[in-house]
């Protein structure tokens, strides 16, 4: 199977990663009451089966449990699996021992002893700098604790000011995850997408299928069934969905003639840009191997551009 590096760093992963945000999350999400422990278990599993060995969990998911359940799983298997976590920067932690003290949390509740990648949540440096906070992510670097180093929701400014901290100490900056969609495409008109290229930054994109929308599971006609979070957003609406049919019957086109879903088609197209990543969360089997079929084939280049056209106004 392909793979991509993360950055300039040379660590190969697989070009689709796994979003373990729902995984033990009962506040955000409806663990322990939709889905369970197995359930999870069975998508790590057939996530595996696949060929998809990229995981990315965070220290707040679900307070924790995500990496638990990560580890747990990890424990069961003798494949080998890369993950990537995420430190946040609460406003106690104002000193690199606060850093170091976090990873070797989040690797005891993996029951590993190094990460592939490990990814500063949000740019929050009122209380820690970021000189402070890349110097002691590339002393771990160097420590051989974390393979690479990320970050997450930065503008083009902060990514090239992380980069420069972390220069200095000889260590690139791997990655930023930010939202990327084909209808979430600000990216590339703020400078965050053509920055990333410019400084060698590997995208991971985070909500690749806007929540659903691209599944084509959403139509204005069952509008009325959409419920939680998703009711406040106008997306999906009756007139939001309405907006959205040329894009999933386009993408409906397009999967019937690589036999592909409309999901699996919009991953694959942020795929086909180069150097992005997408993060689809994944609940049970089945939707880990729904995401799967993302890989391993590609649309033609006239495919690419008639869904970019389409879309082109979300940037």
């Amino acid at each position: 199977m392909a793979t991509i590096s993360l950055g300039a760093t040379g660590q190969a992963v697989i070009p689709l990663c796994v979003g373990t945000w729902a995984w033990g999350d009962s506040f955000f999400w409806s663990y322990g009451k939709d889905y369970s422990e197995t359930d999870v278990q069975a998508a790590f599993k057939s996530a595996l089966d696949a060929g998809i060995t990229f995981f990315d969990t965070a220290e707040i998911y679900g307070l924790g449990e995500s990496e638990k359940l990560l580890g747990r799983f990890m424990k069961q298997t003798d494949r080998p699996v890369q993950i990537a976590t995420k430190y946040m920067p609460l406003p106690w932690r104002f000193s690199a021992d606060s850093v170091h003290d976090a990873i070797s949390d989040s690797l005891k509740r993996l029951q590993v002893d190094r990460v592939a990648l490990y990814q500063v949540h949000m740019p929050f440096d009122f209380f820690m700098g970021k000189k402070t906070l890349m110097e002691a992510l590339a002393e771990e670097v160097k420590r051989g604790r974390i393979g690479a180093i990320g970050v997450s929701n930065y503008s083009a400014d902060q990514m090239r000011e992380a980069q420069s901290y972390l220069a200095a100490q000889g260590v690139p900056l791997a990655v930023n995850q930010v939202r990327y969609s084909l209808i979430t495409r600000q990216i590339e008109t703020n400078g965050i997408l053509d920055t990333a290229r410019d400084l060698g930054v590997t995208i991971l994109a985070y909500s690749p299928l806007a929540q659903g929308l691209l599944t084509g599971k959403y139509t204005p006609a069952n509008a009325d069934l959409v419920t939680g979070a998703r009711r406040l957003d106008s997306r999906f609406s009756p007139q939001g969905l309405e907006k959205l049919a040329p894009v999933i019957h386009q993408l409906q086109q397009i999967g019937k003639a690589h036999d592909r879903t409309p999901a699996q088609v919009a991953l694959n197209w942020l795929i086909a840009q180069g150097n992005v990543i997408p993060i689809p969360g994944a609940k049970n089997a089945n939707q880990a191997q729904q995401n799967a079929g993302a890989l391993g084939w590609s649309m033609s280049e006239e495919e690419q551009t008639q869904l970019d056209v389409l879309t082109r106004d979300r940037r």
